[in-house]
């Protein structure tokens, strides 16, 4: 099941199911009279819209109140950052580096990435997110999938040339938009060999891609983990760690993360 959350005609953001007409192949949003997070019970309103209809507008599938994210969780990435001078450690840490993003960071399909006026090196990071379905606190690593709604893809932008200076990464991972995510949150996903891939400017670039099946720590380990020192909310969002090298993102540049089974988030650049 897929889970959109939407605009129409600038309305109030709504919540639909997205399905696929076995008809004419396309999506179409069945929309929702409610807020499906949580353990709300939601209904169809009997309204279909298409998702590329006139008027319809995809945001992010959910505003968190916290978004984490886990560092070097892939070792082919641990060395990209190690190479690039940004790490000291060649490999990855064996405990697990947890960062945070505030809500504000948080932008949807088709919104602009903005660069900001000081920073020369924005970077892309294609990954899985995970979103959270219901109050977790303390959960076991057995117990922790019992607590996911779904997942999306989410592109963990970070200026790489304050990263080295800005021992937090406050600035470097939580400036405004820095978060896009979308275009749906997905409930059923192979999140076990789930593959990600990155295309900039319409082309493929191999070098980011890769597979939650190389995760160092799995999902249920960060649900747990990080379950085990702040209560995670609905909606709330792990980023659970980019897999392979990363790269500049400049003006102009289209950046495309897609994860197999889920979709693709779309996203341009601009300069502040």
């Amino acid at each position: 099941m897929r889970i959109a959350r939407f605009t129409h005609d600038d309305s109030a953001p709504q919540y639909a199911f997205v399905q696929t007409d076995k008809g004419d192949g396309k999506d179409y949003l069945v929309v929702l009279d409610g807020y499906p997070f949580g353990g709300q019970t939601v209904r169809p309103t009997g309204k279909r819209l298409p998702v590329d209809g006139d008027g319809v507008r995809l945001l992010a599938p959910i505003i968190p109140s916290k978004v984490y994210g886990l560092a070097k969780n892939y070792e082919a990435h641990a060395e990209y950052m190690h190479a690039k001078g940004q790490s000291q450690a060649e490999h990855a840490p064996s405990e697990m580096v947890v960062f945070m993003k505030p809500s504000t960071s948080v932008i949807g399909p088709d919104d602009p990435i903005v660069i900001p006026s000081y920073s020369n090196d924005m970077n892309f990071e294609p990954e899985v997110a995970v979103v959270i379905g219901r109050i977790a606190k303390n959960v076991s690593v057995t117990k922790a999938m019992d607590y996911v709604l779904g997942y999306t893809c989410v592109n963990d932008v970070t200026l790489r040339d304050l990263q080295g200076d800005d021992p937090m990464w406050t600035r470097a991972k939580g400036f405004d938009t820095s978060c896009p995510l979308g275009p749906w949150i997905q409930t059923d996903l192979n999140w076990q060999d789930a593959k990600i891939s990155f295309a900039l400017n319409g082309e493929d670039v191999p070098a980011a891609s890769g597979t939650t099946a190389d995760l160092i720590h799995s999902i249920p380990e960060q649900i747990a983990e990080i379950s085990s020192f702040a209560t995670l909310l609905p909606g709330d969002v792990i980023m659970t760690g980019t897999p392979n090298a990363s790269g500049t993102l400049r003006p102009r540049d289209e950046a495309i993360v897609t994860i197999e089974g889920i979709g693709s988030l779309r996203n341009v650049v601009v300069k502040d």
